[in-house]
């Protein structure tokens, strides 16, 4: 790990601030975790100036009560939706029942069926690109392979992944898409993209009302939920949902794997000579990079939290990151150990809103792990050039890696 000499202090040790949505953080954000846990616990947020909450246990303890710490706030115009995601924005007893209908679809059992199609698909990205000797990670492999298994489940037409990736992207990452990124230019940027994910499903949900097939939709369209079918506006709510998280996290914790282990050569060929690591190496790299940094919450009621008197109404941001290298609970936090046999990290979150697609998301970056490290021993990254991290979702846009072309 390792800090910029000329950054200023990240936590702040005189406001109790810290930066969260910045390039410099989503490079390295392990430095400014541990000052967290060690010396501020609760700090402040520059851009909202809500609580965050770094500690294991008190992240934990947030998720696992949503009675206090709600997921039902006021981001949904934020964001560019007209109402709450679902089931990402509502709480229990209303989100467990959408759950219930949810899981089936991304069981393991499922996840297990299209491993094989994702193989395959793996094998078929790396055939492009393995015989000259390089290649753009991101574009040509982290983004394809997870991108187009969420379309084949959701049924969406894989031509249109660019545009899919491009609605994506404005609402997640509006500020690169905004000349004049103030705050009001990305919300209106936001509020337009979000239009046009709501116009697309409403069409979706038209065609496979009259013609259904086996994918999501026409799921939606045909369960039930207490005895009675899903409305529109909830299936568009679902979709909003599935559209941002399908098409980004997995191909963010694929380039943040891979930029490590392009680092830190050792643990990379200890991965090619031990495969059977692959499973726990992908929940290690989990906890180490994580890349969905941080969730945010509403207070439903007035908390203490370390001495910090927060309202009822004040936004709280969970710094999921922060908590996975505590060393409260995580031996050796600031070391990757490939093999960790008790590893509870919190990744894919925890309590009632734990991550719909982690066992898709595992099956993937398994998937891809073994296949890469299988086809391509042997890679670093382009000398001279820097890999380049996004705020927010830790997606690595930029990772130009090279390896010896086979003769």
């Amino acid at each position: 790990m390792s800090v910029d000499p000329e950054s200023p202090p990240n936590p702040n040790p005189e406001t109790g601030e810290v930066v969260l949505f910045s390039p410099e953080f989503a490079r390295c954000p392990q430095p400014v975790y541990a000052g967290l846990n060690a010396h501020c616990p609760v700090a402040r947020a520059t851009l909202t100036g809500g609580a965050v909450i770094s500690r294991y246990e008190d992240v934990m303890d947030a998720l696992r009560r949503p009675e206090i710490f709600s997921s039902a706030m006021d981001l949904e115009l934020a964001l560019g939706t007209q109402r709450p995601m679902i089931p990402q924005q509502i709480d229990p007893p209303a989100q467990t029942r959408f759950r219930k209908v949810l899981d089936p679809r991304f069981s393991k059992r499922r996840m297990a069926e299209i491993e094989p199609a994702v193989r395959q698909h793996a094998n078929e990205l790396i055939d492009a690109f393995i015989d000259r000797g390089r290649c753009e990670f991101d574009q040509e492999f982290a983004v394809p392979l997870p991108c187009t298994a969420f379309l084949r489940l959701m049924g969406l037409p894989q031509s249109e992944l660019p545009y899919f990736l491009r609605l994506k992207d404005g609402i997640i990452r509006s500020q690169t898409q905004v000349e004049d990124p103030t705050p009001e230019k990305v919300l209106e940027h936001r509020k337009k993209i979000g239009q046009e994910i709501y116009a697309y499903f409403e069409k979706v949900i038209e065609e496979r009302r009259a013609r259904p097939g086996d994918d999501m939709i026409s799921y939606l369209l045909t369960t039930e939920i207490d005895g009675h079918k899903l409305t529109d506006n909830e299936i568009l709510d679902v979709s909003f949902l599935l559209i941002l998280a399908g098409l980004d996290t997995v191909t963010a914790t694929l380039g943040c794997n891979i930029a490590y282990l392009a680092a830190n050569p050792e643990q990379r060929r200890r991965l090619v000579r031990e495969p059977s690591l692959i499973p726990s190496a992908v929940e290690e790299l989990l906890r180490w990079e994580t890349p969905v940094t941080a969730v945010p919450r509403v207070l439903k009621q007035d908390v203490s939290v370390h001495g910090m008197e927060l309202k009822k109404g004040d936004l709280v941001t969970l710094l999921i990151g922060a908590a996975n290298v505590d060393e409260r609970e995580f031996p050796n936090p600031d070391q990757v150990v490939l093999g960790r046999e008790r590893n509870r990290h919190l990744a894919f979150g925890g309590g009632a809103h734990r991550c719909l697609g982690s066992h898709l998301a595992r099956m993937e970056l398994q998937t891809a792990m073994e296949v890469w490290h299988q086809r391509i021993p042997e890679y670093s990254i382009q000398p001279g050039e820097t890999p380049r991290y996004s705020p927010g979702i830790r997606e690595v846009q930029y990772l130009p890696l090279v390896w010896e072309p086979r003769a």
